[in-house]
């Protein structure tokens, strides 16, 4: 009968255990993209250079649309290495666009100087973009193919291998199975 009683509360207490520990091992704000595989959510941005720039005007092109803020660490420690993958994709059917976001555009022109960042960049000063688009943590990237679908989204620090391999991948139409997810900063 003792036995039968240890049982019955193993029974129950183990699958709680269970659920408890997979919850303490997630990132509580972490949802996953719906995004992945649909058309990625239309906007406009002026960029700091004063011209204005549409996701429809990229239609055809691959996307690298890469959301920074100028004090968030990880887009510190990734900005030279996503100038250095511009610099040798620029010449193909790619384009780099950056959003600034939660930032002053004092702080974001003096980041863009400070890492010697030459592809286009804008500022999401209302969030309206980055709320559409789901973001949470930065730096965010999402990669769009030539159709306007959303390919795979990388949430933190990109390596130039992924960035090649996604890049790659979203110019032939191809959909990540899941996201990525690297050293980034929660926005405020």
């Amino acid at each position: 009968m003792p036995w039968r009683r240890i049982i019955i509360v193993l029974a129950v207490i183990l699958p709680l255990i269970g659920v408890l520990a997979y919850g303490f091992r997630r990132d509580p704000r972490y949802i996953p993209s719906p995004l992945l595989g649909r058309l990625a959510p239309p906007f406009a941005v002026t960029l700091f250079d004063g011209r204005k720039i549409s996701l429809d005007d990229l239609r055809g092109k691959v996307v690298f649309l890469n959301f920074w803020a100028s004090w968030c660490p990880p887009c510190r420690a990734e900005a030279r290495d996503l100038e250095a993958a511009w610099q040798k994709l620029k010449d193909k059917d790619v384009v780099f666009l950056g959003i600034d976001l939660q930032d002053t555009e004092e702080a974001a022109l003096a980041f863009l100087r400070e890492f010697s960042i030459t592809y286009p960049n804008g500022r999401d000063a209302s969030g309206k973009i980055a709320i559409d688009y789901g973001v949470w943590g930065i730096p965010e990237t999402f990669f769009i193919d030539p159709d306007g679908r959303i390919t795979y989204k990388h949430v933190g620090t990109l390596g130039s291998a992924i960035i090649t391999a996604k890049l790659d991948e979203a110019g032939r139409r191809i959909v990540s199975a899941k996201e990525g997810k690297g050293s980034y900063q929660s926005i405020r």
